[in-house]
């Protein structure tokens, strides 16, 4: 097990002090994931960059939460899978949906599926989809730049989520009822 520190304002390195500050001010704690890159200033700032910027893309709240959900099952992250069911259910994306993309199933939305199913193969083929996989998309009524905000979201749930792997992020308080078994290596 690496031993990575789960910083406070007073023990991370001065350039993080403002992103906890912040992630404090927003959920009323600092995340124990927060807590860790800390240690990385750069990691950080890049994860915070990231997180604002895939929240401007044209995709809704709740797609938004399906996209990051959806990359962190996928990486099995035990940290990231509880903490987006959580946004996911704020964003109003539908239990039903949650819960499928939890168990790995396909949504009965055929819209919202085509966004699960196309996060997902961008994960497992690294990005070498065929012409039929990019069709359906669109098809759907997703746009190439919707294609390319889910490659935003997936490097930035691939920070993360690696972090948790790493770190062995310990889950906070309020993520313990959406808790997933940790993939031991």
């Amino acid at each position: 097990m690496a031993d990575f520190p789960i910083h406070t304002r007073a023990t991370a390195p001065f350039a993080s002090k403002p992103f906890l500050e912040q992630a404090e001010t927003n959920l009323g704690y600092v995340p124990a994931i927060a807590a860790q890159m800390a240690e990385s200033p750069q990691l950080l700032e890049g994860y915070a960059a990231l997180s604002a910027i895939f929240a401007k893309s044209s995709f809704t709240p709740a797609e938004q939460q399906l996209v990051l959900l959806a990359a962190s099952v996928e990486h099995d992250s035990h940290y990231c899978t509880p903490a987006h069911t959580r946004a996911a259910r704020k964003s109003a994306l539908p239990e039903a949906d949650i819960r499928a993309i939890r168990d790995r199933r396909p949504l009965i939305d055929a819209r919202l599926e085509a966004l699960r199913g196309f996060t997902v193969r961008m994960i497992r083929e690294r990005g070498f989809l065929s012409d039929a996989e990019m069709a359906a998309f669109f098809a759907a009524g997703f746009t190439r730049a919707q294609a390319l905000d889910v490659v935003l979201a997936i490097g930035l749930k691939t920070m993360s989520n690696y972090v948790n792997h790493l770190a062995e992020t310990p889950l906070d308080p309020p993520l313990e009822g959406d808790a997933v078994e940790r993939r031991v290596a």
